[in-house]
């Protein structure tokens, strides 16, 4: 069974499944989170959706290096949870499909390049308490117990 976090699903409410693949970039006892600054600034994990025909692990590098400007060496999956919210950007309600991959940050190439995103070197203590959604937080709590 995959665990949900956040908002409770909406009864009646048609929901469209949305696979993601996401990335913890730990560097020391630092973390490299993406901010999103719309709808509402939020710290989260790098990573996205997995386009149509799109492979998980080509679509992780894709959404880091969109995200952050950085290219990863993907180590390997940590673990999957679920969300079911409404996404103002494309106007969807879904049910997001999250896979979570430890990676190594390899080379920051440049700033990200998807409008928007900022790319922030956290503390991992600080990334606990301020990751936007509790699925992310969940992963990186887990992570730090390994």
């Amino acid at each position: 069974m995959i665990r949900r976090y956040g908002e409770a699903v909406k009864t009646g409410q048609n929901y469209t499944r949305r696979p993601g693949v996401y990335a913890i970039l730990a560097l020391g006892d630092h973390v490299l989170v993406t901010l999103q600054s719309a709808p509402v600034p939020e710290f989260q994990l790098p990573g996205g959706g997995i386009d149509k025909g799109e492979q998980p692990i080509p679509a992780l590098h894709r959404e880091v290096m969109e995200e952050t400007g950085w290219r990863i060496a993907v180590t390997r999956q940590l673990g999957v949870f679920r969300r079911f919210t409404y996404m103002p950007e494309y106007d969807l309600w879904a049910e997001k499909l999250c896979t979570v991959f430890l990676a190594r940050p390899v080379r920051r190439l440049g700033p990200p390049t998807e409008a928007g995103h900022a790319a922030v070197w956290l503390p991992v203590e600080e990334a606990l308490a301020r990751l936007g959604n509790p699925g992310d937080r969940s992963m990186l709590a887990r992570f730090l117990s390994n």
